[in-house]
């Protein structure tokens, strides 16, 4: 295999556990994160020789739901078109006969996910929230104004990725982003309870669900709280977020210009601004653009 150090004696070097078909890309054993369908592996991109993510969807896990595969592929392909800063690039895709799963490579960042970065750092200014905020922002304003219009569905900050040397961040974790035309709502339910807006619930949305779990994102970075971690069941959130109840977090919130930002997204959804809307709210007043977080 061109490239790949098989020689095992070399106690420093790292062997391949895996290696994709063009022989471009080795996944290492080391598991970066995993979810309800996938797992995430340190990879390697030879050709470029910069370090990249490996995510593995084992598909016999849906092989009693074809239709689940045929959307996995089509946003997979989608994905590779997208083109934005702070959407995390997609290189590679591929299927894995054999072993039964799809397989794809995706860039990674050098500081892990937003939410055990903000643990790490816990002293933080509310500039450097600010920022983080918006290039958030900038990242879905692109998806939503794409045609077709992608709602991510599960944005919240484990899966909101960071460069922490340039203090850039960058959206991730599209697997449940829906493909939506203009004026159609998508219709199915899936997410995390603490930031899925009420109106997923009800299984007829916009791309204005992605602004409600925005707004739950900006609470977790101020508080450093989940929200709705005062409940210990998913009917219990399901219950608050449906009634209009505000998670406990809201209390710790101090800045009355913070809470009121927070609030503006978690409105009814006519009521929420737009990705594009909020990037001019006077609450970024004072954060000026930079190259890391330029559109």
């Amino acid at each position: 295999m061109n490239g790949v150090d098989t020689d095992q004696s070399d106690k420093d070097s790292e062997p391949f556990v895996e290696v994709d078909p063009s022989g471009r890309y080795g996944r290492y054993h080391e598991l970066l994160g995993s979810g309800a369908v996938k797992k995430v592996y340190r990879a390697f991109d030879q050709e470029e020789g910069i370090e990249v993510a490996w995510n593995q969807v084992k598909l016999r896990s849906l092989s009693d739901d074809p239709a689940m595969v045929d959307r996995l592929y089509s946003e997979v392909r989608l994905l590779r078109t997208l083109a934005n800063k702070n959407i995390i690039s997609l290189f590679n895709v591929w299927s894995d006969d054999h072993h039964n799963t799809l397989n794809f490579i995706t860039e990674v960042c050098t500081s892990g996910n937003l939410r055990e970065y903000r643990k790490k750092h816990r002293q933080v200014s509310m500039k450097a929230l600010k920022k983080w905020s918006k290039q958030i922002l900038k990242g879905l304003n692109y998806l939503h104004t794409h045609e077709p219009c992608i709602i991510h569905r599960d944005l919240n900050c484990s899966n909101v990725f960071v460069n922490g040397n340039i203090g850039q961040v960058k959206i991730g974790d599209l697997g449940l982003a829906a493909i939506v035309g203009k004026n159609h709502s998508a219709h199915s339910i899936l997410g995390t309870p603490e930031f899925m807006a009420p109106e997923l619930y009800e299984e007829d949305y916009t791309e204005q669900v992605d602004i409600y779990s925005f707004g739950m994102c900006v609470l977790e970075m101020v508080t450093l709280e989940i929200p709705y971690s005062e409940c210990d069941s998913v009917a219990k959130i399901y219950k608050k977020v449906s009634s209009g109840v505000r998670p406990a977090a809201m209390l710790k919130v101090k800045d009355p210009e913070v809470k009121a930002f927070v609030e503006k997204c978690l409105g009814q959804p006519r009521a929420r601004p737009s990705a594009a809307e909020l990037l001019h709210d006077p609450f970024f007043g004072e954060v000026d653009d930079d190259e890391n977080d330029d559109s």
